[in-house]
């Protein structure tokens, strides 16, 4: 008999959950409900959700709406969503998780920081990935006026002489955020300015990346549960990876092989932040039939 472990630390993060709860709370009261982007980056969540009465819609799509309720996720949005909604009558659900809503408030701050008469405000830094929904809400805070950093080879085209501030996206991992600051640190002894930089990185999420290392070490094959646009589960998964190369990263429980577990006595499943926990018992429950 094989020993099949869901992993009690992953699942849907703080944000993920209350901006559900808030979806299903809404539902319960009307329809339809309109959210702005996939309310979490799993499929199966989406269509769970939509199958009572969510709808899905594109910025694009807001704008031609009116008079009806939209509720904005947990990544955040920039300023320009909710003028569209003030314009459009538009009652907004706001679930936008409070890790990032103050962060959001923070570089705000930064945007607007007051220098001596001839010097250029501080340039803001956002480690995160381009286009992210949280990246496109941070930088919506300045005005457009923040670069976003991938990593420290970005820093070649930048110019960091001035003042910097630097933030991150709250999902992103500590030691990516960590290189950047000892190289920006590094070539501001030649540079000179001022360089102040803050660590915003969720630590709910920050501290899965050691618990999920151990977790995939304690099983001889690993079942990693997670949407396709999820950053978070790219990265988790990629840590599992480096632990235990049994490791197969799926969306759902048909795409589960009999090979992969051939020989193994005990296997574990875990998943993004973004990963409901129904589905990863999906998978457990798939698994003991095969």
């Amino acid at each position: 008999m094989k020993k099949i472990e869901i992993d009690s630390n992953s699942g849907f993060c703080f944000g993920v959950v209350t901006a559900i709860r808030k979806a299903e709370e809404a539902l319960g009261e009307s329809t339809p409900l309109y959210c702005l982007g996939d309310i979490v980056h799993n499929a199966a969540e989406v269509e769970r959700l939509e199958k009572k009465g969510l709808i899905t819609i594109t910025h694009e799509e807001m704008e031609n709406l009116h008079d009806v309720k939209v509720l904005l996720r947990a990544h955040g949005e920039p300023p320009s969503t909710y003028e569209i909604a003030r314009r459009n009558n538009i009652e907004i659900i706001d679930a936008t998780c409070p890790v990032v809503l103050q962060l959001q408030r923070r570089i705000k701050d930064s945007a607007s920081e007051e220098v001596s008469e001839g010097l250029l405000t501080p340039l803001i830094l956002i480690y995160g990935k381009p286009g992210h929904a949280e990246v496109n809400g941070l930088v919506g805070q300045t005005g457009g006026e923040a670069i976003v950093i991938r990593d420290v080879s970005d820093l070649d085209a930048i110019d960091l002489s001035r003042d910097i501030r630097l933030y991150s996206q709250t999902t992103k991992s500590l030691d990516g955020f960590r290189c950047i600051v000892e190289e920006i640190s590094e070539r501001k002894k030649s540079l000179g300015g001022d360089f102040q930089w803050f660590d915003t990185i969720c630590r709910q999420v920050a501290n899965r990346m050691d618990k999920i290392r151990k977790f995939a070490g304690d099983h001889d094959v690993v079942i990693f549960v997670s949407g396709a646009k999820s950053s978070n589960g790219k990265v988790l998964f990629n840590e599992c990876l480096k632990v235990n190369p049994r490791t197969y990263l799926i969306a759902s429980p048909d795409e589960l092989k009999g090979e992969w577990i051939e020989g193994a006595s005990s296997i574990g499943i875990c998943g993004a932040t973004s990963t409901p926990a129904w589905l990863m018992e999906d998978v457990a429950a798939r698994l003991n039939d095969m």
